[in-house]
């Protein structure tokens, strides 16, 4: 039996083409969101060549394929026709689901297919701070500039990357998609929001589209939520164009108006509300300090990876930067610190739980690289396929944040969080500052073994 013939019978046993919502890929599965999941032959797919595994895992159906998933999902795409290559709209409102499993399995279609370019930049940054912090080679040198541009490129143009797959998704072209990212990258809003920022002499905080549209100036390099939305609302808005364009005008003006409707939402509405929303975490986070610091680190911790996950993570950094201004020191910091561990001790149970060869070393990479400070890897790639050790890592972090700053643990400059940062918290701090990285690395991967173990070991 041939691939294709395999793939033929794996739409056929699991209730036909008219049962499947939408099919996508990660590492090494094969994930399928079905219309009535009882209609599946769970054994008798199994039992097909080059199936690895297969079994229903958070309402989805998963076929274990190996390091050919791509290859597999390629082909199954040309058998459906492309009819099922993401997942409609309408899917995603489907009832069963919780809003938070929606989200986290939305992110994780979305991030899925780009987790090898996330990963190996994920390596090269993380690896690269390392050997910073060490003064193994001079944060100015040409060396130094050079690795980091091709580890940075793929976190500064996150957008594009995102825009393409979540494209596929939203079952909408994909170069639309990547035209509207490119509206929120173009060099005269960035510039323009560089310029706000340093304040210097005629920034302005908003562009005007004909005097009376304002267009609010940010910089969305590295951004996640403003592209991912402005490309679901861009699904909906080529459809609502197409439906009532003439047949004879729809070639040219489908797209034309798509694009035009498409990229004004997401620059007048959508881009700026995430954008916004991280502020208001900003100010939250500001105001709990001044409640209990143990109460922030609580707080802190807990919506840290989270943060992480929804790209509003920046909105911390000039929090840490104005404290380092006005106090000379910074207590936020060391609590992101601490989040990183989490997430480096969750995914590194993951890895051991893991047995399949390809995913273990994925796992491990983006395990490494979150150890390093680097951890949109590990939340993209692994935690948001797993959410009980997500949840692990939240905890963990929570609480080794809460006792970091119960003892007061704080940093007198900006600093990667990193492991290889713990030299800068040598002082009076540092035996807490020790504890909490323990703390945050043994909590999360023992909560992540109790909680996932058997999880994982069903899908190896």
């Amino acid at each position: 039996m041939g691939t294709q013939e395999a793939i033929n019978n794996i739409i056929r046993l699991v209730g036909g083409q008219g049962n499947i919502n939408k099919v996508w890929h990660c590492m090494t599965r094969l994930r399928f969101d079905l219309v009535d999941d009882d209609k599946v032959d769970q054994q008798a797919i199994k039992k097909l060549p080059g199936v690895l595994g297969a079994q229903l895992q958070s309402d989805q159906f998963q076929v274990i394929i190996g390091p050919k998933v791509n290859s597999w999902y390629e082909q199954m795409l040309s058998a459906l026709g492309g009819n099922a290559a993401a997942a409609a709209p309408a899917t995603l409102a489907k009832g069963r689901k919780g809003l938070v499993s929606l989200f986290m399995d939305t992110v994780s279609g979305v991030f899925g297919p780009i987790v090898p370019a996330i990963a190996g930049a994920g390596m090269i940054k993380g690896l690269l701070a390392g050997l910073v912090a060490l003064k193994v080679v001079s944060a100015k040198s040409d060396t130094v500039v050079i690795i980091d541009l091709i580890a940075s490129g793929v976190f500064y143009f996150l957008p594009f990357f995102l825009a393409v797959s979540a494209a596929r998704i939203f079952k909408v072209n994909e170069y639309l998609a990547a035209a509207v990212a490119a509206c929120l990258m173009y060099p005269s809003l960035i510039d323009a929001a560089k310029a706000l920022a340093t304040h210097q002499e005629g920034a302005v905080s908003a562009l005007w589209l004909l005097n009376a549209i304002p267009v609010s100036v940010f910089n969305y390099s590295a951004s996640v939520i403003p592209v991912i939305f402005s490309v679901l609302a861009l699904s909906y808005i080529y459809r609502w164009v197409d439906r009532i364009m003439p047949d004879v005008l729809k070639t040219v003006f489908t797209p034309t108006l798509t694009l035009f409707i498409g990229a004004l939402a997401a620059l007048v509405v959508i881009g700026p509300t995430g954008i916004w929303l991280g502020k208001g975490l900003a100010l939250f986070i500001e105001g709990l300090f001044s409640v209990s610091a143990s109460f922030a680190g609580l707080i802190v911790g807990a919506i840290r990876p989270v943060a992480v996950l929804t790209g509003m993570h920046h909105a911390m950094t000039p929090i840490a930067l104005q404290n380092f201004s006005d106090r000379g020191y910074d207590m936020l910091m060391p609590m992101m610190f601490m989040a990183n561990m989490a997430i480096a001790g969750s995914t590194f149970a993951i890895w051991r739980l893991s047995k399949e060869r390809q995913e273990k070393t994925v796992t491990l990479s983006a395990a490494i690289s979150a150890l390093l400070g680097i951890t949109e890897p590990a939340l993209f790639g692994v935690l948001t396929r797993y959410k009980k050790a997500f949840i692990s890592a939240t905890i963990a972090s929570s609480l080794a944040s809460a006792f970091i700053a119960f003892f007061g643990v704080r940093l007198y400059g900006y600093i990667l969080s990193s492991i290889f940062s713990l030299p800068a918290y040598i002082g009076p701090y540092f035996i807490f500052a020790l504890a909490g990285v323990v703390m945050a690395l043994v909590i999360s991967f023992v909560l992540t073994t109790l909680l996932v173990g058997k999880e994982v070991s069903e899908q190896a």
